[in-house]
C-alpha cells in the first residue's frame, strides 16, 4: 500500500496566490509603461528606462516566489487582525487627507500622527494630538521657509507668513 493515500492533501493558500497576481500584475503595468515611454533611451545606451525594467524584473522575481510558496502551503502564519488599532490608523490617513488643503499641513499631519499613535496604544489622544501637531509645525517650517517648498499652509502656517 502506498502512504500517499495517508498524507493530508494541502491546499494552495489563496491570498498568497493573491498577493502573487498583484505583484505579478504591478510588475506588467511597470513593464508596459516603460516601453511606451517617449525618449526612454534615444540618448544613452543605459537610460532612464533601466531602472523601471529593473524594478518590474525584481517584482516579478518576487510575485514567482509568492507564488510557489502560496502552492506549497509554505507561506508563514498570519496573525490575527485587530481591525481597532487598524481604525484608528486608516482614520487618522483619512482625516489627514480630508483636511490638508482647509486646515492646513500642521493640523492634519497632527490628526494623522494622533491616530497612528492610539493605534498603537500609546498615550492620550490630546497629548499625541499636541505633539503631531508641534512636530508638524517644525517640519513645515524648514520645508516652506526654509527650504522654499510648496506645503498646504492652514490659519497656523499663516500666521508665519
Amino acid at each position: 500500500m502506498s502512504d500517499a493515500s495517508n498524507a493530508p492533501a494541502h491546499r494552495p493558500d489563496w491570498p498568497v496566490l493573491g498577493i502573487a497576481a498583484a505583484l505579478a500584475a504591478i510588475a506588467a503595468i511597470v513593464l508596459w509603461e516603460t516601453a511606451h515611454m517617449s525618449g526612454a533611451g534615444s540618448y544613452a545606451r543605459i537610460g532612464p528606462a533601466a531602472f523601471p525594467y529593473a524594478v518590474a524584473g525584481g517584482l516579478a522575481v518576487l510575485a514567482v516566489l509568492t507564488a510557489v510558496a502560496g502552492i506549497r502551503g509554505s507561506f508563514p502564519a498570519r496573525e490575527h487582525d485587530e481591525f481597532g488599532p487598524m481604525a484608528w490608523i486608516v482614520g487618522g490617513l483619512v482625516g489627514q487627507m480630508l483636511l490638508l488643503n482647509t486646515a492646513g499641513f500642521s493640523i492634519a499631519t497632527a490628526v494623522l500622527f494622533a491616530g497612528t499613535t492610539r493605534g498603537f496604544g500609546r498615550g492620550p489622544l490630546w497629548l499625541t494630538f499636541a505633539v503631531g501637531f508641534g512636530l508638524s509645525l517644525v517640519l513645515w517650517l524648514i520645508f516652506a521657509r526654509g527650504l522654499q517648498l510648496s506645503l498646504p499652509a492652514g490659519p497656523i502656517e499663516r500666521l508665519f507668513g
